[in-house]
């Protein structure tokens, strides 16, 4: 749905709190990850997004009945598999859904999906996800974009992902909990949502060792049971406040969150010569009255510097005086940012998957969101300058950030979508 767009009045400290959302690409999976179960399951700590609406779409046409029981607890319940597939018209809006072909097929035996959608930049082909599944005995057949696998038995055997993959080591996951085998995953992903999504496994009855470490083994257990589960604090919700705190040369405090995931953002940020304080769970990003350092970035799958930080990243260092250089060759084509932030007066030259930006003040304009983190670089952008910038293509922001404009309102921002009753009549 296209929604009307943000204006933003900027160049002002922010001060306040921020309490950080559970993370959507933790909740992602584990979501998915409740079709191996018959049971109920409660998810706490469940953003409200479009996303989480979009997989839940899905989820209820394979058979999953889904309720809100609290502003964001969750109820899932799939008695039964109803459908085995997943047609292009419900995965189309979202990369993450390739997922659920793990799960189906661990599920009921076989599974058709399509191939996915999702943000506009770049492809991220599924090749790593298939070779797993192959490997590991399931058939594979590919026709117009359709994916149907079939096991005859439990999934057993080994595979080495050529690279780390966080969505092929989901699904290769999601595929060999249930049954009889053993599948060990080597170069296996060591992210975040990796981890959480196998402790909640775990916690269900399965039998995974090795989270957070690149060889996972998985005995195969007969069924998953129900229970409660509370999804780990956002980490790029987090880093993306921070670097609004540093752009506005502000101090917020971000509670709810794991500075163990931040390692990376934090150091930067500190090399920079913001000030950081952490105490676990709570957070205190003080930038103000601070002459900020340019610095180099490269981005690398975790625990290394997330390439979902980049453009907000790229949008800080736009305002700080100096060389720094950005490199992304995680998402090469990662750069919908660059033109829109051009518009507000950002010295960006771009070659390959790099960026060398030459920091300065930068003003408001009239700029557009291609996608949910370059819609991230533009309110943190906007909140910098004196004036207002007015962003559209608000409907990415909401993929990703909960309530957004009540929450920077919160902090003293400035921010309205004047046209927005008019649109819901």
């Amino acid at each position: 749905m296209q929604l009307t767009p943000l204006h933003l009045q900027g160049g002002r400290e922010l001060r306040g709190e921020i309490a950080v959302q559970g993370s959507k690409n933790a909740a992602l999976p584990i979501i998915v990850a409740s079709l191996l179960s018959a049971e109920k399951i409660t998810l706490r700590g469940v953003p409200r997004l479009s996303d989480v609406h979009t997989i839940l779409e899905l989820l209820a046409h394979l058979g999953t009945q889904h309720v809100w029981v609290g502003a964001n607890d969750l109820e899932l319940h799939t008695p039964r598999i109803l459908n085995t597939d997943a047609p292009y018209a419900l995965v189309s809006k979202m990369r993450a859904s390739f997922i659920v072909l793990g799960a189906i097929l661990a599920r009921a035996g076989q599974a058709t999906v399509s191939m996915p959608g999702g943000c506009a930049w770049g492809p991220r082909p599924v090749d790593q996800h298939v070779k797993a599944l192959r490997a590991l005995g399931a058939e594979i057949t590919e026709d117009g974009g359709n994916f149907t696998a079939v096991r005859q038995s439990s999934l057993s055997g080994r595979f080495i992902f050529e690279l780390l993959t966080v969505g092929g080591t989901h699904n290769a996951i999601l595929a060999s909990v249930l049954g009889d085998g053993v599948v060990t995953l080597e170069n296996a992903s060591i992210d975040t949502d990796v981890v959480e999504l196998i402790e909640f496994l775990n916690r269900m009855g399965a039998d995974i060792q090795g989270a957070g470490t690149n060889t996972l083994t998985i005995r195969g257990v007969m069924a998953l049971r129900g229970g409660e589960y509370t999804v780990i604090p956002d980490r790029i919700e987090a880093g993306t406040f921070m670097m609004l705190a540093a752009a506005t040369r502000s101090c917020l405090t971000l509670t709810n969150v794991r500075s163990d995931h931040l390692r990376a953002v934090t150091g930067k940020l500190q090399e920079m010569g913001v000030s950081v304080m952490d105490s676990g769970q709570t957070m205190v990003v003080d930038a103000r009255e601070r002459a900020l350092k340019p610095v180099n970035i490269t981005t690398q799958s975790y625990p290394g510097f997330p390439t979902d930080l980049q453009p907000q990243m790229s949008a800080l260092l736009a305002t700080v005086p100096g060389t720094s250089v950005v490199q992304d060759p995680v998402y090469p084509d990662r750069l919908t940012h660059v033109a829109e932030l051009h518009r507000m007066g950002a010295n960006i030259t771009v070659s390959g998957y790099t960026q060398v930006i030459q920091g300065g003040q930068l003003h408001a304009a009239p700029v557009k969101a291609a996608d949910l983190r370059a819609g991230a670089a533009l309110f943190i952008a906007a909140l910098t300058c004196e004036g207002e910038t007015v962003i559209d293509g608000v409907q990415y922001l909401n993929r990703g950030y909960e309530c957004l404009v009540e929450r920077l309102r919160g902090v003293g921002a400035t921010v309205a979508q004047p046209d927005l009753a008019l649109a819901m009549d």
